[in-house]
């Protein structure tokens, strides 16, 4: 069985890099900006020390990690929560699991909310961005007043943007990428989506029939994702041959 589904890979991606793109779609936080890792590491040290617990700063942001998609997953359309309530209740719920004291999280995750605001950029974004011709939009799990700061602190220009909050759903949801279809006015099959996690941004697009190219950030700490994309690359740039 390997053999056919390796061909199948070769051919897809074979197929990808022949096609013109009308459109592009582009995650933000881990693709564009710097991910997570350094401020959630730091949080949870503090966390594993003010709560006394016995496991290590990595082990709580995995369990973290896990509750955190687990909550994301069952919080689309109608149960919709913002990004701020499933980071406080996954943290309130891993806490509880772990026997800690009832703590109050609500200055972790102000210190997550204050990198969500003011994210580092990567360089090979930059030039990326600078260099991409088509249409663009930035499609992200991400409430929408810390996404746009973010994007006007670094004076990033996107011909849209939409936010988990704005399209009431977290990718790997096809809803919200079908909604950025909408703002672009193109047809998936035209366009190509590219972010950092195998789980939201690959399944996520191509459950909406979309080709997606996986940049792969060695900083990532965890992804729970098993799809295969038609594209892998380590530095945005890369992508250039098949956008322009």
């Amino acid at each position: 069985m390997a053999a056919p589904r390796a061909a199948s890979w070769r051919r897809a991606r074979s197929e990808t890099m022949a096609r013109r793109f009308d459109g592009l779609l582009i995650d933000f936080y881990g693709t564009i900006s710097t991910g997570d890792r350094d401020v959630v590491e730091a949080v949870c040290k503090k966390i594993v020390s003010d709560c006394e617990l016995r496991l290590t700063p990595l082990e709580l942001t995995v369990r973290w990690g896990e509750e955190f998609f687990g909550l994301l997953g069952r919080s689309n359309r109608e149960n919709f929560r913002t990004l701020y309530e499933c980071e406080r209740i996954s943290l309130s719920e891993t806490l509880d699991k772990l026997g800690a004291a009832r703590a109050d999280v609500g200055p972790y995750i102000s210190e997550l909310e204050e990198y969500w605001a003011n994210p580092p950029v990567h360089a090979d974004a930059l030039e990326f961005l600078r260099k991409v011709r088509i249409p663009t939009c930035c499609v992200s799990n991400a409430d929408t007043r810390p996404l746009h700061a973010a994007i006007e602190r670094h004076g990033l220009r996107f011909d849209g943007i939409i936010t988990s909050e704005l399209a009431g759903c977290y990718k790997p949801d096809p809803a919200i990428f079908h909604k950025a279809l909408s703002l672009l006015n193109l047809r998936p099959e035209r366009v190509m989506h590219v972010g950092d996690s195998l789980h939201s941004d690959i399944s996520g697009a191509q459950n909406a029939g979309i080709s997606a190219a996986w940049i792969h950030r060695a900083s990532r700490i965890h992804d729970i994702g098993k799809r295969t994309p038609e594209l892998t690359v380590t530095s945005l740039p890369d992508l250039l041959p098949v956008l322009l």
